[in-house]
């Protein structure tokens, strides 16, 4: 009897990152019972012979290449718009700017909702779909309800988005136009997640919030893995990552372990650094002063509405990644995004997003501080475009 091509391996089990318990894999689950947010995990020895780099390069050009290292297991669950692969543009003049040896720019502007946020719920929908959920919810600062409602879209089940009442503009206009039902609230995106978290238990919504499912870190890491192929099978000397919930930095981090596991790289891990704003830099203070968590930011305030996230629930793992690499974390202004992202469009032909800006604007002071050194190699993460921005302001 011949297997069924659609068929997929999947993850073997969940894994709780606080007590490291053993969890199933196939059914429709939040949090540990420990409130903390659980990793898929797969048996790599079992795919290493079908799942290596040369057979990867043959494949198409998104991030469902690696499926056999993503949950999904029925490739008819395989929500695709076009996710992932998005190019690494040299920015020589840029690199002459900052006075480093190389700098990249990995342009997540050019995913199909104009944002990185769309691997994560690419992967959430298409397995919230592949498990029987019914409507989708989630709050957002923005992009992930554009990406939410995408992919709910493409999938035929309903989604609820709550935002922010100052979300820009345009992003407003795109979760309209995709049919998400739109709540807007005076509040941050914290205050947004307990109108979530009551829809969900009157209403029986599945909660997609960032880490409070298993899944959305699974399509960030697959940034990780791109970084290796689009580098010719390395990885640079540093990260520089704008940051609020964190997924795609505790994702790469996910994706270089698995890697090393597979065989497809050594021990060896760039430098992760983390940016936030000034006026919301939870991550930040807790590097600097040592802590294992980060204290919710009062007050949060910065233009870039990516980066205003109080508080993560993935804090932990964050830190984790930025002191096991040698990395760390700095804080920029709102003036200082907007003037990079004019350096960085001039420079480059790319129209970066406020927090795209924050990477490059963080790189003088990473060298100030010596945290990188003028013969790094670097990668700047512009996270999303610039349009879905225009007639935002710095608040500074």
């Amino acid at each position: 009897m011949m297997a069924d091509s659609n068929q997929l391996p999947g993850a073997s089990h969940l894994e709780c990152m606080g007590t490291g318990e053993r969890v199933e894999s196939e059914q429709l689950i939040g949090l540990s019972r420990v409130g903390k947010p659980l990793f898929a995990r797969y048996d790599l020895d079992a795919i290493a012979d079908r799942f290596t780099p040369e057979l990867v390069a043959c494949r198409s050009a998104d991030l469902w290449r690696y499926e056999e290292v993503l949950p999904v297991r029925n490739r008819a669950a395989q929500i695709k718009l076009g996710e992932g692969w998005s190019p690494m543009i040299d920015a020589h003049r840029t690199a002459a700017r900052l006075g480093v040896r190389k700098l990249w720019i990995k342009d997540e502007g050019q995913n199909p909702t104009g944002s990185f946020k769309d691997r994560g719920l690419c992967l959430a929908v298409s397995r919230a779909l592949e498990l029987g959920a019914e409507e989708l919810a989630l709050p957002s600062a923005g992009n992930a309800g554009s990406a939410a409602a995408a992919y709910g879209a493409a999938a035929g089940l309903p989604v609820h988005v709550v935002v922010p009442t100052d979300t820009p503009a345009p992003i407003l206009q795109e979760m309209a136009a995709l049919g998400a039902d739109v709540q807007l609230i005076e509040g941050l995106i914290s205050d947004c997640g307990k109108i979530v978290k009551a829809g969900v238990e009157k209403h029986g919504w599945f909660d997609l919030s960032t880490l409070k499912e298993p899944y959305r870190v699974e399509g960030k890491k697959t940034m990780g893995y791109e970084l290796r192929e689009q580098l010719g099978g390395r990885l640079p000397d540093a990260i520089v990552y704008p940051t609020g919930g964190g997924t795609g930095m505790i994702g790469m981090w996910k994706a270089f372990d698995e890697m090393e596991r597979l065989g497809w790289i050594g021990s060896e891990r760039p430098k992760m650094f983390t940016v936030q704003a000034a006026g919301c830099a939870p991550m930040v203070r807790a590097w600097e002063s040592g802590a294992e968590h980060a204290e919710t930011w009062e007050g949060a305030s910065t233009y870039a509405s990516g980066l205003r996230v109080p508080g993560a629930v993935g804090d932990f793992l964050i830190l984790r990644a930025l002191r096991e690499s040698g990395g760390g974390a700095v804080a920029v202004p709102d003036h200082l995004m907007a003037e990079w992202v004019l350096r960085l469009g001039a420079d480059t032909g790319i129209f970066a997003a406020p927090e795209g800006g924050a990477t490059a604007a963080a790189v003088p002071i990473l060298l100030e501080k010596g945290m990188i050194t003028p013969d790094d190699e670097v990668v700047l993460f512009n996270t999303g475009s610039g349009l879905k921005y225009v007639g935002s302001t710095p608040l500074d």
